[in-house]
């Protein structure tokens, strides 16, 4: 009977100490989706305050302010959810008119030439980004305009193209692998598979397994001599991630 108790008492401790064990090793999860950051009442964060980026979750976006010209490349994010208006004077706008899942907040991302990095602070697996275009990108491809053609050209038959490479980096500084995301499409045989995509889209980057940043790039075959005629614009919201550590 003593031995019935005590192999009892032994069988709780070892599941007790299972469970510590599990609840240990649960993953902790990062989602970025821009809704805890602060907006004045122009609805748009563009790098003006000369901070260089800012922080969302486990992530650090860079951003590059030139204050003679008041001009912002890299990253910034935004409330606005015109998705008329299709000239500079709406850089901030997602064609979707919101964020993904509907959200009010999301980051928009302009491309100068030279590539930007989002850096984790805690390596992750990243299993889902979403994407999309800005309403001024969107519509200069479908229309065109005095600075860039519109996608197809007058028969359609053009074999356009506007894309984001996003490159994995994992924590030795290496690339690990890269991905194309199409925002623009007119490649296809049939032309009624072309596309400007005019909604969120989430991709999967899991593969690249746990990743210190992401190197962002923007190609387009409307390109001249001064590099990208598409205005190089993209919007950016819903970055979900397991991180490379356990909850104690």
């Amino acid at each position: 009977m003593q031995l019935k108790k005590r192999f009892v008492l032994s069988l709780f401790l070892v599941i007790g100490f299972l469970a510590a064990s599990c609840e240990k090793e649960k993953p902790v999860t990062d989602k970025v989706d821009f809704e805890e950051l602060p907006l004045d009442a122009s609805g748009v964060w563009n790098g003006s305050d000369g901070s260089g980026g800012f922080t969302s979750g486990n992530l650090f976006f860079p951003n590059n302010f030139n204050a003679d010209f008041q001009a912002w490349s890299g990253f910034s994010y935004t409330n606005h959810m015109d998705t008329i208006t299709g000239d500079y004077t709406n850089q901030f706008s997602s064609i979707a008119g919101s964020g993904a899942d509907g959200s009010s907040k999301y980051g928009v991302y302009y491309y100068m030439g030279v590539p930007d990095t989002i850096k984790f602070n805690v390596p992750a697996k990243v299993t889902g980004v979403a994407l999309c275009n800005t309403t001024y990108a969107f519509k200069a491809m479908k229309y065109g305009s005095l600075f860039n053609k519109k996608f197809g050209g007058d028969s359609g038959n053009d074999p356009d193209w506007f894309k984001i490479t996003l490159t994995a980096i994992n924590q030795q500084g290496t690339d690990v692998g890269y991905v194309d995301v199409y925002l623009a499409d007119f490649r296809f045989d049939d032309s009624k598979k072309d596309y400007i995509a005019n909604a969120w889209t989430s991709i999967d980057l899991s593969a690249f397994g746990f990743i210190k940043a992401l190197k962002i790039e923007m190609s387009s075959s409307d390109t001249g001599d001064w590099g990208i005629n598409t205005p190089a614009y993209f919007c950016i919201d819903n970055i979900i991630s397991v991180l490379e550590k356990t909850v104690e």
